[in-house]
């Protein structure tokens, strides 16, 4: 594989994206900093394919990115592979309003033959080909120039690891016929809702233990006040204020500005500079949320109880039982949630049982659940057992 120099200008960005454009695939890797600001600040991008690497730097003078952006979310026949890739995702989606696609995450990948949920990119290196990565470089703070050669290299072995894996991978994935199996998952990291957040919608992301109307709609009006002062500002969201002030504000709201400096969690400046007067202002022309907009009841099914603590328990014995017998992640099959609906008496709606999750393990815990499947101990093994239907009407 030839590695290119560090990518500087838009003329070596445009030789590079055309020695790459008619890939089948691409491996992509970003650099980025964001302990101290809203925004992603991308420092590198990463991209190999078979035969050629490189680093490109988004912060050189004057270097437009648009040649290998596009390449990332226009072209179609090429696929994109990430390890891990969500925050990635996230920073060319910042860029264009667009996510990249088709996309393949090795991480999720490495879910379908055997290894576990948030396998590292160092285990996956290693599980492969055999190599240890140098960690030597990991905290560096990629926003400061010039990098060095140790740096730069650090950061493309990034991506051409990755694309020496991942056709080992997908040939695995092929020969166990698995390869269907992420289809599902790889839409969801490249379905651009993950990474759009209207501001109107951003408490959604706050824990409040109420439904009252005039509380929501207050807390809705902040948690909107503050997704535009942190984007404004480029600050992290929990540097202007922090979620649990905010619920408290929108619980416990001040009659004016100077009560500000009594909430905990602001200081007393707030009780007369702008931002405070903003922020009631945000309270000040909150109304109460409208039904449309109401937070949807938890279900009231049957609930667990005790015995159905119990059988939610047998599931998940279930589940790592199958798990094991198929040499795969068992959050890619089933996670705990759905266990437990099926456990409380639900039927409908739940992931496990559809498409591939219903043949591979939905329909056993579906028999768990109505008697006609057990356990058995095998040559010291346990494994699941079927119940015939004379056992099963007679328990």
């Amino acid at each position: 594989m030839q590695v290119h120099p560090l990518i500087e200008t838009n003329a070596a960005l445009v030789e590079f994206c055309d020695l790459i454009g008619n890939s089948d695939f691409i491996a992509v890797d970003t650099e980025f900093m964001r302990e101290n600001t809203f925004w992603p600040e991308l420092c590198l991008i990463q991209v190999a394919d078979r035969e050629h690497a490189a680093a490109i730097d988004p912060m050189a003078p004057g270097i437009d990115l648009k040649p290998l952006l596009d390449l990332l979310v226009d072209n179609e026949d090429m696929l994109k592979v990430f390890h891990a890739g969500g925050q990635d995702v996230e920073i060319i989606f910042n860029l264009t309003g667009k996510t990249p696609h088709p996309i393949f995450d090795t991480q999720i990948g490495q879910m379908a033959l055997g290894q576990a949920e948030q396998v590292g990119y160092s285990n996956l290196v290693e599980a492969w080909i055999g190599l240890q990565l140098d960690k030597g470089a990991r905290f560096t703070d990629w926003s400061r120039r010039p990098l060095d050669k140790r740096q730069i290299d650090y950061a493309i072995g990034d991506v051409t690891h990755l694309a020496k894996i991942f056709p080992m991978m997908l040939d695995k994935l092929i020969k166990t016929s698995r390869g269907h199996w992420l289809d599902e998952e790889m839409e969801k990291l490249a379905d651009p809702a993950n990474y759009s957040v209207d501001p109107d919608k951003a408490w959604q992301r706050i824990k409040i233990p109420t439904r009252k109307t005039d509380v929501l709609g207050r807390l809705q009006a902040l948690a909107a006040w503050r997704e535009r002062e942190a984007r404004n500002k480029n600050l992290p969201r929990g540097r202007i204020v922090k979620d649990e002030t905010l619920a408290d504000l929108a619980a416990h709201p001040p009659k004016d500005q100077d009560g500000l400096g009594r909430v905990r969690g602001l200081s007393a400046t707030w009780r007369t500079n702008d931002i405070g007067g903003r922020l009631m202002d945000a309270i000040a022309n909150a109304k109460p949320m409208s039904k449309d907009d109401m937070p949807e009841r938890a279900p009231r099914g049957p609930g667990l109880g005790k015995e159905g603590t119990l059988v939610a328990d047998l599931l998940k014995l279930l589940l790592k039982i199958r798990a094991r017998e198929l040499n795969v992640a068992a959050r890619l099959i089933a996670r705990s949630d759905d266990l437990e609906a099926l456990a409380a008496g639900a039927r409908n709606g739940i992931q496990m049982m559809e498409g591939w999750r219903y043949d591979v393990f939905g329909h056993a815990a579906l028999d768990l659940v109505e008697g006609r499947m057990g356990f058995a101990v095998v040559n010291g093994k346990l494994v699941m057992s079927e119940i015939d239907a004379a056992t099963a009407a007679a328990v």
